[in-house]
């Protein structure tokens, strides 16, 4: 509890008086007012960045469209005279050999095998170490299997060939997978394993066969609709050129 006093307070001992000056109140500055904006400035403004939009949006459509029509249907390309490979270009028209045995060492080189049935375009092309590597194990010259190859389908392009991937279209024994009467195989490279097998066990060694001139007329008889003369003058004009050509790369 406080004590009031009981003495007055003089005039003296007053802490303040009322005879002081006074000192005058200063204004707070207002804050700046800020300019007004054309509406009808941001209007069109805002008009024409919705119309930059609309027409980035009708490019990118125009644009997407024609690369989306360019991937799923690409230009055709069209390429004037080109012609496919003639492989008779350069073809004797006589033999230059006497004899022509099949036995005996390559005389031309995988390399070459596959240079000639690439530009021919066989479904075999890329075969040509196969082809070769076989000749070497059965000791037959790979330039006669591949004059036989070019002669019975142009490198597997024609006839039966095309399905029973057959060097030399052999007829099919019972048991045997077959297609149309002739012995179809798993892969080109089983084909040309079983045509040199045939051709040095049978026709070589137990019949005694080792030319051109007497394996074609049993191999491909007249009597199966086959042109004997034109078979075996074919395989003699195709090696006597392979035999050329690779001399000539040598």
């Amino acid at each position: 509890m406080h004590d009031f006093p009981t003495t007055p307070v003089q005039p003296d001992q007053r802490q303040w008086s009322y005879n002081h000056p006074v000192v005058p109140m200063t204004p707070t500055p207002l804050p700046p007012r800020k300019p007004r904006h054309n509406s009808c400035l941001y209007s069109i403004l805002g008009a024409g960045g919705c119309l930059l939009v609309l027409v980035c949006i009708f490019v990118s459509v125009l644009v997407g469209s024609n690369v989306l029509s360019f991937l799923t249907h690409p230009p055709t390309v069209q390429f004037e005279n080109i012609q496919p490979f003639d492989e008779t270009n350069g073809l004797g028209t006589k033999p230059v050999s006497r004899t022509y045995k099949v036995m005996g060492k390559p005389t031309i080189t995988a390399a070459y095998i596959d240079t000639v049935l690439a530009r021919n375009n066989s479904p075999a092309q890329g075969k040509g170490n196969t082809l070769y590597k076989y000749g070497v194990q059965y000791g037959i010259d790979p330039a006669y299997a591949l004059a036989f190859f070019w002669h019975e389908s142009h490198f597997g392009q024609l006839g039966v060939a095309q399905t029973t991937l057959s060097l030399g279209n052999i007829r099919s024994r019972e048991g045997e997978p077959e297609y149309n009467g002739y012995r179809r195989y798993a892969s080109w490279e089983e084909g040309f394993k079983d045509w040199y097998r045939l051709i040095a066990l049978t026709y070589v060694d137990q019949w005694g066969l080792t030319t051109v001139d007497k394996i074609i007329p049993v191999y491909a008889p007249q009597e199966d609709n086959n042109d004997e003369s034109t078979y075996i003058l074919t395989v003699k004009l195709f090696v006597d050129k392979w035999r050329t050509e690779m001399k000539q790369q040598q």
